[in-house]
This record gives structure tokens, C-alpha cells and sequence, in this order.
């Protein structure tokens, strides 16, 4: 990866402890998801730090040991009633609030891609406007949960709209790191996820903010509980 300031460096190590204080004040203090976090975190800062996740001709991809296990424990959590529970116990009004890691993870992408680290399309000069969700976030929060001007539907299209966005930068990130499955960015591909600290975006921030939206659709969505999202 092209040399990349130490500043840069320091600031997505501080959104990514952000992101953990916010999904801590969320009301998210189970044991056994700090004991897998204090094991996780480290232990792909050091395999991305050895350079792992550099090889990319390997099937299946490497990568995929960056990926795969938070979108099966996600999975793991939406499928069993313990974990339903737990997102359930999640406070709705934190979890838009979350949402602001958002524009510090986009600045850093910024950043980054001055560096010739990451693709154009992947800041929002490109074809990521994930920004926008950070930016409207504390609206949201203000107009849902202490003015209560923004009702159940409001808040269901913006947590569908930061789904879709969220999707899409998945897809442009994964579609630009080298490796089989490239298909764009050739001339300047994603690196910089492959590498620490920034492995802990698609390691850490990106399933947390995932999570954010499914718990807060979930507690919408259900009718007993549809009051609970705006009360707060």
C-alpha cells in the first residue's frame, strides 16, 4: 500500500473505538460479544498487519476471513431468541445516533484515496454517498426522538435508504480490491482494507452499522413495539 501519514492512521483507529462507544451506549454490554470483540479486533489487526490479507489469488479469497464471520454471527443473532432478544434491548434513539461514524469513515475514505489507496468511486466524489446517512443522522434523532415530528414510516425509509447505501459501498469496496472477483478500479484498486487499522472496516464498523439498521427495522416493524421507537 502507498505510504499513508500516521494522522490518517489515528483517525480510523478513533472512529472505529467511536463506533464501539456507540454501540456500547446502545445498550449492546453483553459479555460474550465483549469477550468475542477483545478476540477479533486484535486478532485481525494482527493477521492484517502480517500482511495476510495481501495475497489475493487464493480461492476462496482470504478476505473472506474478514467478511464471513460477522455476517454469520449477525445471522446467528437474528435466528435464535437469545440474539433477538438482544437486539430488542437495543435503544433505537443511540442506534440513529450511531450512524455518525458514518462521516468520519467517509473522510477517511477521502483521505485515502488522495493516498492512492482506495478508488475514486469509493468517496463521495465517486459513487458513494454513504455521507449522507452520517449527516442526517442527528436530524433524525432530533426530529424522531425529541421533537417526535418524523412518525414509524419516516424513520423506516431512512433506515431502508442507509440500507441501500450501505450496500452499495460494500459492492464498490469488495468490486474493487484486487483479487478474482475485480471489476473495477484497476489503475487505483482498494488496498487499504486489506491492511491495518482500516481492516476494521469491513471487520468491525460496517457490520455494526448493519446491525444498527436490522435492530431499529426490527423494532419498528414489530406491532407490539412500534410505540417503544419513539418514546425516547
Amino acid at each position: 500500500m502507498p505510504p499513508v501519514p500516521f494522522a490518517l492512521d489515528l483517525a480510523f483507529v478513533l472512529t472505529t473505538a467511536l463506533t464501539l462507544g456507540l454501540l456500547l451506549w446502545a445498550g449492546a454490554r453483553s459479555r460474550l460479544l465483549l469477550l468475542i470483540l477483545l478476540l477479533w479486533l486484535p486478532g485481525q489487526a494482527l493477521l492484517a498487519g502480517r500482511g495476510f490479507y495481501t495475497v489475493t489469488n487464493t480461492l476462496p479469497p482470504r478476505f473472506a476471513l474478514v467478511v464471513g464471520p460477522p455476517l454469520l454471527l449477525l445471522a446467528g443473532v437474528l435466528a435464535t431468541a437469545r440474539g433477538r432478544r438482544f437486539l430488542d434491548a437495543l435503544r433505537p434513539d443511540r442506534l440513529t445516533l450511531l450512524h455518525v461514524v458514518r462521516v468520519p469513515v467517509e473522510l477517511v475514505l477521502f483521505g485515502l484515496y488522495h493516498y492512492q489507496a482506495v478508488p475514486r468511486l469509493m468517496t463521495f466524489e465517486g459513487r458513494n454517498w454513504d455521507i449522507l446517512v452520517g449527516l442526517t443522522a442527528p436530524l433524525v434523532y432530533y426530529a424522531a426522538y425529541r421533537r417526535r415530528a418524523l412518525g414509524r414510516a419516516g424513520l423506516l425509509f431512512w433506515h431502508a435508504a442507509g440500507l441501500v447505501l450501505l450496500g452499495n459501498i460494500v459492492r464498490l469496496g469488495l468490486l474493487s480490491a484486487p483479487g478474482p472477483f475485480q471489476q473495477f478500479a484497476f489503475e487505483q484498486p482498494n488496498v487499504a482494507l486489506a491492511r491495518f487499522p482500516y481492516v476494521w472496516l469491513p471487520a468491525f464498523v460496517v457490520p455494526v452499522v448493519l446491525l444498527a439498521h436490522l435492530a431499529a427495522l426490527r423494532q419498528l416493524l414489530k406491532p407490539a413495539g412500534a410505540g417503544n421507537v419513539v418514546q425516547r
